[in-house]
């Protein structure tokens, strides 16, 4: 009898075993296949760089060309300010993401710690304003900057950062699962201060929350076009993605396509390394909340 039941274990974690290998290679398998559309992109982005215009034409090839160098220099030292181009996209995107993600971060804080009337309204009214296009305000937000005279200037494309309902919302959601409310009391009851409280126990709590919003916030504005292009006209104030689309409505005689997919793989180098420093965080701040639960 006992045998018997030994072997009927044996037959059930068999089976048990089996059905988490198969769906562990069904896992694999899917995740390979994803990551292989979601990378493909890349390689074609790269191996187009790194051909002539005259390659270009004849047809895409998987073999990378020996152009790169070339097509950067042209890129580089062409009609448009390339490299001026980067370092201000560079600064309005660390900007915007820094304030947008520390005052959304502020924000959710006082919601979620703080009893007030109109707090039901508040936030819902935040939530509403995720609704609204930015291309509906755009007229109204044009004619306010030229009012206060700050077109052609980087302090309408970082200031408004400060109010990112979507950015607010995520901390929000974040907060209700790993901040109680003991904890403030508990620092509150020791001293400390609300701005203190904030800034040494609220945010490095909200480290992986953070550096994810981060990572949004920094491309959604690397990659913005839409504002930048009505707010910016001096060549030399122009981000990355204003000279690129200004590359690619050159000409027909001077459009250079291996210039411009040099000039695209050129301009993903920042987001890509912004990506890996603030993954370890992500990474890292898990790890830590994980241990401390």
């Amino acid at each position: 009898m006992a045998d018997n039941n030994m072997i009927k274990i044996d037959m059930v974690e068999g089976k048990v075993k089996g059905g988490v290998k198969s769906r562990r290679v069904v896992a694999y398998v899917v995740l390979s296949i994803a990551c292989f559309f979601c990378l493909i992109w890349f390689y074609i982005l790269i191996v187009n760089a790194t051909r002539s215009k005259g390659e270009l034409t004849r047809g895409f090839t998987p073999i990378p060309s020996t152009h790169l160098i070339e097509n950067l220099r042209n890129a580089l030292t062409g009609t448009q300010p390339i490299l001026n181009g980067m370092v201000n996209s560079i600064i309005i995107s660390v900007c915007t993401a820094a304030l947008c993600v520390y005052f959304s971060c502020m924000t959710a804080y006082a919601i979620h710690a703080y009893d007030f009337k109109l707090k039901k309204a508040i936030f819902t009214t935040i939530l509403a304003i995720m609704m609204i296009p930015t291309q509906v305000t755009a007229l109204g937000f044009l004619q306010l900057i030229d009012k206060m005279h700050l077109m052609d200037n980087f302090i309408p494309l970082i200031v408004p950062a400060i109010a990112s309902p979507i950015v607010f919302f995520y901390m929000k959601q974040y907060m209700e699962s790993t901040l109680p409310l003991e904890l403030l009391e508990a620092a509150r009851i020791d001293g400390a201060g609300e701005i203190r409280i904030f800034n040494t126990i609220v945010l490095p709590l909200m480290v992986p929350a953070m550096a994810v919003q981060a990572i949004f916030s920094f491309v959604s504005s690397w990659n913005n076009y839409f504002t930048p292009a009505l707010v910016l006209s001096t060549d030399t104030k122009k981000t990355l993605p204003i000279l690129i689309a200004q590359l690619r409505s050159a000409d027909f005689l001077k459009f250079d396509m291996g210039v411009v997919y040099a000039t695209i793989a050129f301009s993903i180098f920042p987001v890509v390394v912004v990506y890996l420093i603030l993954s370890k965080f992500i990474v890292g701040g898990l790890a830590a909340g994980s241990v401390k639960g």
